[in-house]
């Protein structure tokens, strides 16, 4: 199976320890499943990772990253004009990354990219866990 997760998701699990997606660092590590990245999203995760916010140093960000980018499987991204277009133009990432990446789960709790339709299901991180639990 080839999923996709969007970057609140990803920054939500790598941030919050005790938060209700701390186990996806686990998951990411031990499943038989691909998780799906590309150039842009990984820089995308760097960046908000860096936001003054969350008030990590570089070598915090470092060691975060390490618990998600060893784990995926970049590919590269083709922007199709073909490519359906979601109503949040920084959120197309994601959907031409599950369209090149042919992937089967697009995971996240962003209301532009659940309202989609694609070739892949779109689900929330809590109905994720749900389908991981069976």
């Amino acid at each position: 199976m080839k999923i996709v997760f969007d970057i609140n998701t990803v920054v939500s699990a790598l941030l919050f320890n005790n938060g209700q997606l701390s186990w996806l660092r686990h998951y990411w590590r031990r499943s038989n499943v691909t998780s799906l990245a590309s150039e842009t999203t990984v820089n995308e995760l760097i960046r908000v990772l860096a936001y003054s916010k969350f008030q990590l140093e570089p070598d915090e960000i470092e060691i975060l990253l390490a618990d998600f980018i060893p784990y995926v499987t970049v590919i590269d991204v083709v922007a199709r004009k073909s490519n359906p277009l979601c109503r949040d133009a920084d959120d197309q990432m994601f959907v031409d990354l599950a369209i090149s990446g042919k992937a089967d789960l697009l995971v996240t709790g962003d209301k532009a990219l659940l309202a989609m339709s694609l070739h892949c299901e779109i689900i929330t991180p809590r109905e994720f866990s749900d389908l991981s639990k069976t």
